[in-house]
């Protein structure tokens, strides 16, 4: 159990571990479709208002795609009007922040801390209580509801 979510044993011990797992390339190829692919692995991003969390308002945990460890909650779930999934904070201790300098501008790249798999970027133009808008590609989650 992880903040109230019950986890598999893989997840579980991903977790607990205090090791980051990354597979080969392989192994992400096989698992994930060629878009999803290409956002996790190689950083693209997914087109405005095509993902299909964007407009999602179920109650549960997001997930990374590629490791399947929760990184946000519908709770910091809102909508910004961006076109891509926005949340105004990760679940602690799930997100790795790198400088990204492509395509002309200065952002923050926000990665599962987990596996490094590309999620999205942060910005500092979100709501209280944090100021923050996690922008996230629906290609990097899979949705887990609560019931």
């Amino acid at each position: 159990m992880c903040n109230g979510l019950q986890l598999t044993e893989k997840q579980s011990l991903l977790i607990h571990s205090g090791f980051d797992i990354v597979m080969n390339d392989e192994y992400y190829k096989n698992k994930l479709s060629d878009d999803a692919y290409n956002v996790c692995r190689r950083a693209a991003t997914e087109q405005p208002f095509s993902g299909i969390y964007n407009d999602h308002w179920q109650t549960g945990k997001y997930l990374c795609v590629c490791c399947e460890v929760p990184i946000f909650t519908s709770k910091a779930k809102f909508e910004s009007g961006c076109g891509w999934p926005s949340f105004y904070e990760a679940i602690e201790h799930s997100i790795r922040y790198l400088p990204d300098k492509s395509h002309n501008m200065q952002r923050i790249e926000i990665q599962c801390k987990n596996c490094q798999s590309h999620v999205g970027h942060v910005f500092n133009d979100g709501p209280q209580p944090t100021g923050k808008r996690y922008c996230v590609n629906s290609l990097s989650l899979f949705f887990l509801p609560s019931y």
